[in-house]
């Protein structure tokens, strides 16, 4: 029984149904561009493979009272009353296998902040001038289905938008670059303006561009296709569960 006046943890595992008819076809496409295939052809060193999207709405919160460093016996302090300084979106493209990352600050996301981070990227070498470059992106409302497809290429026509599964953003390697922003930069959230979120923005990616290395990224075509069977079992199982629990 929990202490009086504490609330007792709670452990919980949430899930996500399939809902792609694609699914498969669209993940291959995705991992294997990542081992350097493309639809069966080995990708040429004047290839590239950059994965993007949006981290929207990082605020800008000037805590009351200074953030206390934490000891060695003692945890980070954060007063929680803060002013509000308005939020900015951060739009990142990463080269994953060079490791290279490309950010901007937004004020919103859409369509035309995402296309001039393209712009950002395909006018800088080696992009500028490459065979291919393939565009990983989820399907969010600023680069979803074809019509997507069609502004990328017909701006730059040496860039292949690829998309991954509906509700697979896992499969997307820039989450893992916003992961490392959210833990080494938002993380606490205690800046005195919007200028401070850039600058801070700024100085990690520089940081990171100096010294990264490619992700190790392990999962296969292969590990996908052991671990859809599975996931196929389980989405009847709950589904059976569901139905099971509705009142007749």
């Amino acid at each position: 029984m929990a202490a009086p006046g504490r609330t007792q943890a709670l452990a919980v595992r949430s899930w996500i149904f399939i809902r792609d008819p694609d699914f498969r076809a669209k993940a291959q496409r995705v991992l294997d561009l990542y081992a350097c295939t493309f639809e069966g052809v080995p990708l040429g060193e004047d290839d590239y493979v950059v994965s993007s999207d949006e981290k929207t709405s990082i605020q800008a919160r000037c805590r009351c009272h200074p953030a206390l460093a934490p000891g060695q016996a003692r945890a980070m302090r954060v007063n929680h009353e803060y002013g509000r300084g308005g939020g900015v979106a951060y739009l990142a493209a990463y080269d994953v296998h060079r490791a290279k990352a490309f950010g901007r600050c937004e004020p919103k996301t859409g369509i035309v902040p995402f296309m001039t981070l393209v712009t950002q990227v395909m006018t800088t070498e080696p992009y500028a001038s490459a065979k291919r470059v393939y565009w990983i992106v989820d399907n969010g409302s600023s680069h979803r289905g074809q019509k997507a497809i069609d502004r990328l290429t017909s701006t730059f026509p040496n860039t292949v938008m690829v998309h991954t599964p509906v509700h697979a953003s896992w499969t997307n390697q820039i989450e893992i670059f916003f992961s490392l922003i959210q833990r080494k930069v938002v993380s606490p959230n205690d800046f005195t303006d919007l200028m401070q979120i850039r600058e801070r923005l700024q100085s990690f990616e520089d940081r990171y561009n100096a010294t990264a290395q490619p992700f190790q990224w392990k999962f296969t075509t292969s590990d996908l296709d052991d671990l859809l069977p599975r996931l196929n079992r389980q989405t009847l199982d709950r589904q059976e569960e569901s139905s099971a629990q509705q009142p007749s």
